[in-house]
């Protein structure tokens, strides 16, 4: 069975989505210095260290940046492909921060269910926010992002996989049609 590849987002189109992403959570915010953002593994993580650098860029304002592994807050680890869990690393106090939790595909809801369940071992956030690079819909649980780069109705049977420069040599979206 072939499979047909489509670029979704090409490397501009992926940097200035995350600099609208950027401006969106900074307006919302309002106080740039309550925000606390957590990647969820593998490229969540560097999707929040990308939005950290434009929220800098545009409020001259570090704000800290987490890592969060969800590997075993997941319901569902029968029927995925078992990976080697990394580190949590959250390097400040969630109490009272309003979180932006960052990752790069939503589709079924899942992964973004064990991260809650995850973060409230680390403490009690004002407020946790969810923004995604894509969303592919198909959710399973009614879990739904504030912030998304880009919204992308797929076939269940496609895949949408994000490239980013540190990782895989190239900033990209693609959808992999089946």
């Amino acid at each position: 069975m072939s499979s047909e590849v489509v670029e979704i987002l090409s490397a501009d189109e992926l940097r200035r989505t995350m600099t609208r992403l950027a401006s969106q959570v900074i307006e919302r915010a309002g106080d740039v210095s309550q925000i606390a953002l957590l990647g969820i593994y593998t490229r969540g993580v560097l999707l929040a260290n990308m939005l950290a650098r434009q929220i800098e860029a545009l409020e001259q304002v570090q704000v800290p940046v987490g890592a969060l592994d969800i590997t075993f807050y997941r319901d569902d680890l029968d029927q995925i492909n078992l990976r080697t869990p990394e580190k949590t690393e959250i390097p400040f106090d969630l109490s009272g921060k309003i979180v932006v939790l960052v990752d790069d595909v939503i589709y079924k809801g899942r992964t973004i269910r064990a991260a809650l369940n995850a973060i409230t071992e680390y403490g009690r956030p004002s407020a946790i926010w969810l923004a995604v690079l894509v969303d592919r819909g198909h959710r399973e649980l009614p879990i739904h992002p504030d912030f998304v780069g880009k919204k992308l109705p797929t076939a269940k049977e496609e895949k949408v996989k994000v490239y980013l420069q540190e990782l895989d040599g190239r900033d990209a979206v693609e959808l992999i049609k089946r």
